[in-house]
């Protein structure tokens, strides 16, 4: 498994956002000029149709304005929208093409408004939750090597115990790849730093027969980073080679994001933390830049590389 910030891949990756990727973001960022000018505009001739209504202090032609007033902000809101759902698979398509040239990824597939399922998210052992807002979108979906996988942007809460509210539980990037041969043993592998949060997912796992096996894990950064917990008879050196080991640090230590991870028989899951929406697009400031697009790609590349290290390895 290759090194999460690969200094040949990421100036390969540069030439391609030159000359393909940035050309399209000034296209875009032609027509999200266009809406700011439409916005200012339009708040001129609201705040003179308001000042209108307020000196003519009249109650019938306020409520007569006031109609195609609401209408043409519902406008406004639609042009917004639209240039958010036009922005992501202009760009999102433009970054998987790039990706899908390496060698052992075979189809790459991108669809805004689908995502994995609750029960899919449920059934990783990462998270034990009711799930009670569930949000899935930016779904990516395709194969490497043998292996099929999904992949999508997820926003999780459920709601809290003691209070009327809904509590946070997952905000990020959620994959769920199948092994297309038999596979046994079970994995799952949590952040330390957030045990206290985990009480409830730790204990689910070690009633479905899960025990603590750090001391089977021998890179020790890994080992203060994360807590591994795992099946009798698995064999976890097998499962958790040397080399995702040290891109899984490598990859937290420069992002600072989370990883959690599950190896169940054939079914794998991953999820990496995200606070951000990702790759949403901005209206009043520009999205031509470099680290927009390279966060993105650097999130969804960590996840295909440890399905292809898994692919590879086993």
């Amino acid at each position: 498994m290759r090194r999460i910030y690969d200094t040949n891949r990421l100036q390969k990756f540069r030439v391609y956002y030159n000359t393909t990727i940035y050309p399209e973001l000034l296209r875009l960022e032609k027509r999200r000029k266009r809406l700011i000018r439409l916005f200012l505009l339009s708040a001129i001739f609201i705040l003179g149709l308001i000042v209108f209504e307020i000196i003519l202090n009249i109650w019938v032609v306020t409520l007569t304005l006031s109609i195609p007033l609401a209408m043409y902000i519902v406008y406004l809101f639609r042009r917004t929208s639209q240039f958010r759902k036009t922005f992501k698979p202009r760009v999102m398509n433009h970054i998987l093409e790039f990706i899908i040239q390496e060698p052992n990824i075979q189809e790459l597939f991108y669809e805004p408004n689908n995502g994995i399922t609750k029960s899919e998210f449920r059934e990783s052992f990462l998270f034990y939750t009711s799930a009670d807002y569930f949000n899935a979108e930016d779904y990516i979906h395709g194969k490497v090597g043998e292996m099929g996988f999904r992949m999508c942007e997820l926003f999780v809460r459920q709601q809290s115990k003691v209070r009327n509210r809904l509590d946070y539980v997952f905000k990020g990037i959620f994959l769920h790849a199948t092994f297309p041969e038999v596979a046994k043993g079970q994995i799952v592998i949590w952040p330390r730093e957030y045990r206290q949060y985990l009480t409830r997912s730790i204990k689910e796992f070690t009633w479905n027969g899960g025990e603590n096996v750090d001391h089977e894990v021998f890179n020790d950064d890994f080992r203060e980073a994360f807590i591994t917990y795992a099946t009798p008879e698995t064999h976890v050196a097998g499962t958790l080679s040397e080399p995702m080991q040290e891109a899984l640090i490598d990859y937290r230590a420069q992002t600072g994001k989370e990883i959690y991870m599950s190896f169940l028989d054939r079914e794998i899951y991953v999820a990496i933390t995200e606070p951000k929406d990702i790759f949403e697009p901005f209206i009043f400031r520009s999205n031509a830049k470099f680290e927009l697009v390279r966060e993105f790609f650097e999130d969804v590349h960590i996840l295909l590389s440890i399905v292809q290290d898994f692919d590879q390895t086993h």
